[in-house]
Parts: C-alpha cells; sequence; structure tokens
C-alpha cells in the first residue's frame, strides 16, 4: 500500500512538472521571436533596417536584450513598499504563464484537459491587473499610481465584452472545454464558428453576421487586455513617464513585458480557438491532419494574430481614456450583450 501511494505521488508530481516546464519551454522561444518580430516588423513599416549588427541580419539582438537585462542593476526604491513592489512582476507572470496550462495544442497534446478551459483562463486573465494594480501602488509614485489606476479602469471595461463572446461560444458549444470547441469545429473551413458553425441548413448563415461581430469584439477587446496600442493607456509613456512600470528596472521590468508578449499569444491562441478550428486544418480532416501537423496549425494561426498585434502597434495612435471608456461601454459591450442575446435564441430554436 506504502509502495502504491508513493507511485502515485510520484506520477502526480511528474505529470504537474511537465504541466509546468512544456508551456515554459515554449514561451521562452515564442517571446524570443515576438521580439525579434516586433523590432524588424516595426522597422518594415518604417522603412528602416532595424537591428542589423546582433548576430546575421540582428537575429539575436532579443537575446542580447536578455542579457542586458539580466546584467542590469535591480533597484528598488527607498520609499517604496518592498515585499509588493518585489511580487508584482511575479503576479503578471504567473496570470500569463497559468494560462498556457489549458490551451490546446493540437488533438493529442493539451497540457491540463479541464472541462473549464474557458472559465480559467478568464479567471487568470485578472492577475495581470491585480500584479500591476500592485506594482504601480507600491511604487509609491504618482505616474505609477496613475498608469496603475488606467490599467484597472480598462480591463475591467474590456473584460465584460470579452466575458459576452465567452459566453456566445459556450451557448452554442454547449461546454466551457476548448478541446471540445474546437472537434465542434472539425472538418472543412466552413465549420468554423467564424463561418457560422457546424450547424446545417439556412439558420447556419443567420448565426454568420453575429459570430463575425463577436470576433471583432474579442480582438478589440484582446488589444486591450494586453495593454497593446492603441489601448497602451497604463504606459503612456508621453503623458505619464511609462506608467506601472516607472520604478521597476533590470528583469523585474522584462517580466512585465514577458508576461505582455505570452499574454499576446494567449489571446491569439483564444481568437483561434474560438473562431478559426483550433489546431484543425482547414482543408478538412483528411489531408494535412494530425497531431504534429495540428501544432503547425496551431501555432501558425496564433502567430497571424500576433503579427496583427505588431502590425496594429506601429500604424494606430494611442487613444484618449474618454474614448476607450466610450468604445468599450457604449459600443463593444452593447453589441457583444446583443450577439448573446441573438445566439441563445437561434441556438435554441434550432
Amino acid at each position: 500500500m506504502g509502495n502504491f501511494v508513493f507511485d502515485l505521488i510520484g506520477k502526480n508530481i511528474v505529470a504537474a512538472l511537465v504541466i509546468c516546464i512544456i508551456p515554459l519551454v515554449f514561451i521562452l522561444p515564442y517571446a524570443l521571436i515576438a521580439i525579434l518580430g516586433e523590432l524588424k516588423i516595426g522597422a518594415w513599416m518604417q522603412d528602416r533596417v532595424g537591428p542589423m549588427r546582433t548576430g546575421w541580419k540582428g537575429v539575436l539582438q532579443p537575446v542580447a536584450e536578455v542579457v542586458k537585462l539580466l546584467q542590469k542593476e535591480d533597484i528598488t526604491p527607498t520609499i517604496a513598499n518592498k515585499p509588493l513592489f518585489n511580487l508584482a512582476p511575479f503576479i503578471v507572470f504567473i496570470g500569463a504563464f497559468a494560462a498556457f496550462a489549458v490551451l490546446p495544442f493540437s488533438e493529442k497534446f493539451i497540457p491540463s484537459g479541464i472541462n473549464l478551459g474557458l472559465f480559467f483562463v478568464f479567471a487568470v486573465g485578472s492577475f495581470a491587473v491585480i500584479g500591476i494594480v500592485m506594482g504601480g501602488w507600491a511604487s509609491n509614485n504618482k505616474y505609477s499610481l496613475l498608469g496603475a489606476m488606467r490599467s484597472v479602469a480598462q480591463i475591467i471595461s474590456y473584460e465584460l465584452p470579452a466575458g459576452m463572446v465567452f459566453l456566445s461560444i459556450a451557448t452554442i458549444a454547449g461546454t466551457l472545454d476548448m478541446q471540445t470547441i474546437i472537434l465542434n469545429q472539425s472538418g472543412p473551413i466552413w465549420n468554423w464558428y467564424i463561418f457560422g458553425g457546424p450547424q446545417g441548413g439556412a439558420i447556419k448563415f443567420l448565426f454568420i453576421p453575429f459570430f463575425v461581430i463577436l470576433f471583432i469584439v474579442y480582438l478589440i477587446s484582446s488589444l486591450a487586455e494586453t495593454n497593446r496600442t492603441p489601448f497602451d493607456i497604463p504606459e503612456g509613456e508621453s503623458e505619464i513617464v511609462a506608467g506601472y512600470h516607472t520604478e521597476y528596472s533590470g528583469m523585474k521590468f522584462a517580466m512585465f513585458f514577458m508576461a505582455e508578449y505570452a499574454n499576446m499569444y494567449v489571446v491569439s491562441a483564444i481568437i483561434v480557438i474560438l473562431f478559426l478550428g483550433g489546431w484543425s486544418s482547414p482543408f478538412g480532416t483528411s489531408f494535412m491532419d494530425g497531431p504534429i501537423w495540428g501544432i503547425f496549425w496551431m501555432v501558425g494561426k496564433a502567430f497571424f494574430f500576433v503579427f496583427v498585434q505588431i502590425w496594429l502597434r506601429w500604424t494606430l495612435p494611442r487613444l484618449r481614456v474618454d474614448q476607450l471608456m466610450y468604445l468599450g461601454w457604449k459600443v463593444l459591450l452593447p453589441l457583444s450583450i446583443a450577439c448573446f442575446m441573438a445566439i441563445a435564441f437561434l441556438a435554441m430554436i434550432n
């Protein structure tokens, strides 16, 4: 009996380590690729060369940035609340890291296949705002505090329409399990929810406009939740120095931005899972499909939306606070509620 219990605990520990380590192994190279993409895509859009001296064509520049941040002095302000100040970047990173545990990368690989995956992602996404508020308040700096308060207003405003998008998909899919949501869209590309889902008959075409609107609502809300331009108001360099991370340096500063880049992939993966078939092939189940192809399709589709987020950063100006509030409360939230009610009605009569 003792050996059985020991083996059971040992297996659970190994499983937990795998669940923790595999997302981290993915996040680190992904973050380096995303940072390089940020530098190179921004340079391309602004008609300049970008980093060119570190490695071939500057491909090692993200590695150099990480090494530089590791060597920088870690400074904590004398008048800061030191325990909370030091804990804040870890809280932000934990929230971004935890979301990877439930993201299905293919039919055969999902780190933790819980049946409340959508709810889990929505819940751990709140860690980011907790860490940002903690860091802004603990810094004892008026600019940091102002950036933290902006983040609270922004995240709350845009989590509501994002939550309505989750509810709409859960209503039509009948589950919060992301793997099941993807399986519901398996088959040819017109089974994806962005094209009306797997419903048959004329009612399928009634779903399409509502799913397209929800897709746009979540795409905009995801930019706000990750503090990406035009919703980078919590940072607002031209207005409040650097916002919530003004007093941070070295690796703590890097952890905030590692979490931002991790969240960029998480929200992109959610878009792909909810509307674009997740890891399923656009050509149907019999062509370019399977566990390895599933990883390719899942990561490839998500990277496209990471590119879109980088693209928008170098294209759009920052919104004013009043514009941000207007868009969230008076445009996206009413739209998402109306679409939810319409989809619930159509699902009921279908």
